[in-house]
């Protein structure tokens, strides 16, 4: 069985990531969601270990000592960061393995995973991410500026990401993940195994002399 894919998605705030995050979870049977470990407390209906899983200060810096996270950050106070063991039992499980992170975490993830695959979400014209933002209504303007300001840079840094889709409606950006995903199941070095198995049936020997009766 080939090890499943790692995929890094990230984007704006507003763009939509949550959404067209549970879109690909309905319809791609061998995707599996990364949980993130986190400081901050559990809110209202969360559930630890399908969230976050929700850890002390002690135990998430006991984790970075140990060399256990494939990325972490400090946002507000709080730690966050993806840990590498229950990823990596998925991946090795065959399947491919999603996970959500600000560009700083996906940037960290591809220096210790280089083969990740890095696909950065972005809204059709910044004009309409900025809508999306306003629309909430929930943000004073000296935040929004700060989320603004944060969505320029994270544009920039888009450009070392592998793919950039556009949400432009929820089905039509989750169909070009999926064949993002297709394409990549499909290169060579993902099928060498594939044929290297099929090579060796060929030759065995049991096949040679089935076929002679």
């Amino acid at each position: 069985m080939n090890k499943g894919h790692l995929i890094i998605i990230s984007g704006p705030s507003g763009v939509g990531k949550g959404t067209v995050i549970k879109r690909l979870m309905q319809r791609h049977e061998r995707l599996r969601f990364s949980v993130s470990a986190t400081t901050r407390q559990m809110r209202p209906g969360e559930v630890d270990g399908v969230n976050y899983y929700f850890v002390t200060k002690e135990r998430f810096e006991q984790m970075i000592a140990n060399d256990e996270l494939l990325e972490h950050a400090c946002y507000v106070q709080n730690y966050y960061g993806t840990p590498e063991a229950p990823l990596d039992a998925m991946l090795e499980q065959g399947y491919d393995v999603l996970v959500e992170v600000e560009v700083q975490g996906a940037l960290q993830i591809r220096k210790r995973r280089p083969e990740a695959l890095l696909i950065f979400i972005a809204a059709p014209s910044f004009a309409e991410l900025e809508r999306r933002l306003r629309g909430r209504g929930d943000t004073a303007e000296d935040k929004m500026q700060k989320r603004l300001q944060t969505a320029r840079w994270e544009y920039d840094m888009a450009a070392q990401y592998d793919y950039i889709v556009i949400n432009d409606t929820v089905d039509a950006v989750t169909d070009e993940i999926l064949a993002i995903l297709t394409a990549e199941s499909c290169r060579a070095s993902n099928r060498m195994q594939f044929l290297k198995e099929a090579n060796e049936h060929a030759l065995s020997p049991d096949v040679g002399a089935a076929e002679t009766h």
